[in-house]
Formats: C-alpha cells, sequence, structure tokens
C-alpha cells in the first residue's frame, strides 16, 4: 500500500498531536498542539504552537517535568485559545482524515478545547484513524509510540520525547513504516480499539466504533 490510496478519498492527512496538563478531558487542558499536514504532493504545513493557561490555569510540576513546558513559556510564547483553534479549523477544513497514535485521547481533548474556545463542529463528518490500534494488532506489548518507533527501526530518526511536534513527527514515519508493511490500514478508519481491561476511557466519540481489542488477539480487529 502507498499513501496513494489515502489520496484516492481524502484530499489531505492531518496527523496530530497534544501536550495536557493532566488526563482528565474535561478538566485539564491542551498546553501545546502539534500537527503535519499531508497533501498528495507531501508536507504542506507543520504546526507547533505552545496554548494559553485557562485564567486561574497552572501546569503540574509532574507534567512540567515530563514535557520540559514550564508556565514561563506559556506566557511568553503561547497563543491564545481562541487563535489555535481558528488555526486547527483551517487545518482541517474540507475533506480531512484525522490520525492520531491514540486517536481518542488527543480528540477528545481537542474536542473539549473546541467546545469551550472555538466550533466542535468542526470535527463533524471528519473520518479518524487511531494508529495505536493499528499497532495493538501487529505487535506485542508494549504498545507506547516508543515501543512502535524501535519496532519499525526508527530509533535515531524520530523521538517520543512527550513534546507535541516531536511525537507528530514520530508518528508520521509510524504510519508511513504501516503503509509499507501492510495494505489495509483504510480498515481501520473510525475504528478503535480499546483494552478490554480497561474500557473506554471517558465519553465515547460517536462518529467511531469501538471494539474490544485484546493483546493476544489473531485476527485483524475490522475483521472481528
Amino acid at each position: 500500500m502507498s499513501l496513494e490510496k489515502f489520496f484516492e478519498k481524502y484530499d489531505r492527512l492531518v496527523l496530530f498531536d497534544t501536550e495536557t496538563t493532566g488526563l482528565e478531558y474535561s478538566r485539564d487542558e491542551i498546553i501545546e498542539f502539534s500537527a503535519v499536514v499531508l497533501e498528495r504532493q507531501g508536507v504542506v504545513r507543520q504546526y507547533d504552537e505552545l496554548v494559553n493557561l485557562s485564567p486561574g490555569g497552572f501546569i503540574p510540576p509532574k507534567i512540567q517535568q515530563l514535557t520540559g513546558i514550564t508556565e514561563m513559556d506559556i506566557r511568553e510564547r503561547g497563543l491564545p485559545k481562541t487563535r489555535v483553534c481558528r488555526d486547527i479549523g483551517e487545518m482541517i477544513s474540507g475533506n480531512t482524515l484525522l490520525l492520531a497514535y491514540n486517536a481518542h485521547f488527543d480528540l477528545s481533548f481537542l474536542y473539549y478545547m473546541l467546545l469551550r474556545d472555538g466550533d466542535p463542529q468542526i470535527l463533524k463528518g471528519k473520518d479518524k484513524l487511531d494508529l495505536l490500534t493499528v499497532y495493538r494488532d501487529r505487535r506485542q506489548f508494549p504498545h507506547r509510540l516508543s515501543s512502535a518507533i524501535e519496532a519499525y527501526g526508527l530509533a535515531g530518526k524520530v523521538v517520543n520525547s512527550h513534546r507535541a511536534i516531536d511525537d507528530v513527527l514520530a508518528t508520521v514515519a509510524v504510519m508511513e513504516k504501516m503503509v509499507e508493511e501492510r495494505d489495509d490500514l483504510l480498515n481501520y478508519v473510525n475504528l478503535f480499539g480499546y483494552l478490554p481491561q480497561f474500557g473506554i476511557d471517558g465519553r465515547p466519540i460517536g462518529s467511531v466504533t469501538y471494539k474490544p481489542q485484546p493483546s493476544d488477539m489473531k485476527t485483524p480487529l475490522y475483521m472481528k
């Protein structure tokens, strides 16, 4: 399979990643949003911006240590949430496929940011592809992005640094390896797997079908 098959169906692919102040979608905030926009001719845009905190918002010390993003960084370089929401709307307009590694997490945070400071309707009708779901079907545990980087021989070329721009570039590289490996990525569009022992984390995305995905699966999720 080549990316050409994607562009027979979509005008562009937008791969994205977020860094957040925590894990609670409805309470915590996006502090960095990064994306790579792919069209038939290749990468047409890279986007990486810090995002201002809401009044009274803060970055827990553990998150500052993990990401290296400090509250001073946000004060000095952060963009208003309304501006970032507008930029995202422009990037994903039209016939666009949204992709992420652990897409349920990033899409959930994106929805709540748009709900507060933008227009969540921009997500309506957008197809979604979770590369973590694909990776779980193809490799044994562990299934972190760093695991995929190692498995596909990408160490030293990309990194899983817990900064959104590094992680989204790593996601692009992982996707390209997945495309080379097997001709079935389009079968995972709007199909997200979840670990049965934990269930779906938070609110399901209405346009997505969720299926339990045990780590010992022998049949692709889309065939179950």
